[in-house]
């Protein structure tokens, strides 16, 4: 069912971390020496500090003349750098649970991810344990939409009863928030809007269509994603654009074929930029601050729609960190679509708008997160969350403003502010020590010398270690290609038997992972070739005997070949690995009903 699962291998290795540590046992206490504390608090910062961490706790911030270091203490000579809060990506879809890494190796230690999945808990599980290296975890609901949504697996709502129920249930499965999207109806909206309310749990997300900015700001929406419906609600013609943009939801809906370029959608989005009122984005920035209304501006995302004809893109070295089955949806045709270079040239005159914004609102005291949407093109883990601080920064934000987006400010927006996010007494040793100053450059956030996490010091030797690794699990050729030609020359059994022969002869060659066969297996369902999808997802819960997901995949595939009894054992399977599998919850009712 999920085709986004992830990538399920073995947790990284690390590497030893310091000379005088043994591999995986982290000190009990750190003293970090001579170091320039830069808390994001907004003060100046403060050379020559002495930073101790007992546990993953810090106990003293001192001048380095007068600190007293405890004996047996982990001492790291910062002398010349700067210490800053571990960073945070608020708008993420993490890539698989082994490529977690790039975000630790680049200094993000906690994350807000926008999908929420089942395999996402267990993943916090594994980390929370210290069984699996990865970043703290906000996670959402599956995301909420319309009658006929855009992304396969959104939970569909066609009625205020339906739209209420989607929040308790996501409440009930341990959502930490509620996301909502672009095609729910009004009425749906704003009963997710009540009923998350009632719940307690904050809602987030798209703006959808069917409301404006400044109704979605008094309903309670939390977060804004990607500046969605913050044009239009600046326009002086802004009820003229609202009208026009649900005109094109309701054909788009009608015609299943979504239209995000061409002449009359460009059209349209000119208006919007012609129209533009300082006066109007004033009184809508005083809205958004009064209410609590958070901008996520995923400035990476927007840059990487706007510049998609730059083949400087083909080329990023940080391909390199990517699987083959990720880097093969980044295509120029996966970006550029039917787009024109009128397309692109208008497209780049937006972004430089939604820069000045972003400015405006900065400057009116409106709340700004850092956020990527990792993993679309071009968005990459770890490191698009300092391309995110960099176009922050060309938006009008200081240095200090643009760190605290992605430090101070996702904690006072997740409500860890007393744990998190500063360089404090008493706060969490989350912590990048970097080789130059970020306030005199931004970009500097990039020179990582060490991170601090969970109480334990990764030095640059033991980052590398992790980049390596994740360098070598990518660069593995996806399995599932193999298999495909072999299933169109031979059958599945051929394919079968391939897959057990490879994994025995040539362990590090393939890529072998789990994700590989359920791939596979839909690309199979797609062609309606469900004997044969039957046949590989089997082989998943074969090698994979604990995974929900592949139970789950083998009884769609089961349902769809008709075959409604066999459907129903392996739904069944799937709830009793994970019962909070809703999917399966769901498919069951539909198929004990028939």
């Amino acid at each position: 069912m999920r085709r986004l699962c992830g990538w399920f291998i073995l947790p990284l290795l690390l590497p030893s971390l310091v000379a005088q540590t043994s591999p995986g046992v982290p000190q009990t206490v750190i003293a970090i020496r001579h170091v320039t504390v830069i808390d994001a608090t907004g003060a100046p910062a403060r050379p020559d500090m002495t930073v101790i961490i007992v546990g993953d706790r810090i106990t003293q911030i001192a001048k380095s003349s007068g600190a007293a270091i405890p004996k047996g203490a982990q001492v790291v000579n910062a002398t010349g750098k700067f210490l800053i809060p571990g960073l945070w990506d608020m708008h993420v879809h993490p890539t698989g649970k082994d490529y977690l890494a790039l975000f630790i190796a680049n200094g993000v230690t906690g994350i807000r991810i926008m999908w929420g999945s089942p395999n996402h808990y267990e993943w916090r599980k594994q980390i929370e344990a210290g069984q699996l290296l990865g970043p703290h975890m906000w996670i959402a609901s599956p995301i909420i939409d319309g009658p006929k949504p855009y992304w396969p697996g959104s939970v569909s709502v066609s009625s205020e009863q339906q739209a209420r129920q989607a929040v308790d249930i996501a409440k009930q499965y341990g959502a930490d928030f509620v996301k909502v999207y672009q095609g729910l109806p009004r009425e749906e909206y704003f009963a997710i809007a009540d009923e998350s309310r009632k719940q307690r749990i904050s809602f987030v997300g798209h703006v959808p269509i069917s409301v404006s900015a400044q109704e979605a700001s008094r309903a309670g929406q939390k977060s804004f994603e990607h500046l969605i419906s913050i044009l239009p609600a600046c326009s002086t013609r802004e009820a003229e654009l609202l009208q026009a943009q649900q005109a094109d939801l309701a054909d788009d809906l009608d015609s299943g074929k979504p239209k995000f370029w061409g002449q009359h959608v460009r059209e349209i989005r000119e208006m919007m930029l012609d129209t533009y009122s300082p006066q109007k984005a004033a009184e809508l920035s005083a809205l958004l601050k009064g209410n609590g209304t958070w901008q996520v501006p995923t400035f990476t995302l927007l840059h990487m729609f706007a510049y998609g004809d730059d083949p400087a893109f083909l080329k990023d070295v940080r391909l390199k960190y990517l699987p083959f089955s990720v880097k093969g949806d980044w295509t120029p045709a996966a970006i550029d679509g039917k787009r024109t270079p009128e397309d692109f040239a208008y497209s780049k005159r937006e972004f430089q708008k939604d820069l000045e914004v972003v400015g405006a609102m900065q400057k009116a005291g409106v709340g700004i997160l850092a956020g990527t949407d990792t993993a679309n093109p071009y968005c990459f883990p770890g490191f698009g969350l300092h391309d995110e601080l960099g176009y922050l920064v060309q938006a009008g934000l200081t240095p200090m403003q643009a760190l605290q987006a992605a430090t101070l400010n996702p904690v006072r927006f997740l409500g860890r502010e007393k744990d998190l996010g500063t360089v404090e007494t008493g706060k969490i040793a989350d912590l990048v020590l970097l080789d130059a100053n970020p306030l005199d450059n931004i970009g500097n956030t990039r020179k990582i010398a060490a991170v601090v996490y969970g109480g334990r010091v990764f030095d640059r030797s033991a980052l590398d270690g992790m980049l390596a690794k994740v360098v070598d699990l990518a660069g593995r050729k996806p399995i599932g290609e193999i298999m495909f030609k072999t299933i169109q020359e031979k059958g599945a059994d051929a394919a079968v038997a391939q897959y057990h022969e490879f994994k025995t002869t040539q362990p590090g060659v393939y890529d072998f992972s789990e994700n590989q066969l359920i791939t596979l297996g839909y690309q199979l369902i797609h062609l309606k070739k469900y004997p044969d999808a039957i046949a590989i997802f089997k082989l998943s819960v074969e090698v994979y005997p604990q995974s929900y997901n592949t139970y789950d995949s083998l009884a769609e595939a089961y349902m769809d070949n008709g075959d409604q009894q066999l459907a129903i054992e392996y739904y069944q399977k799937s709830l009793q690995i994970n019962p909070g599998n809703s999917n399966a919850v769901r498919m069951l009712k539909k198929l004990n009903a028939q």
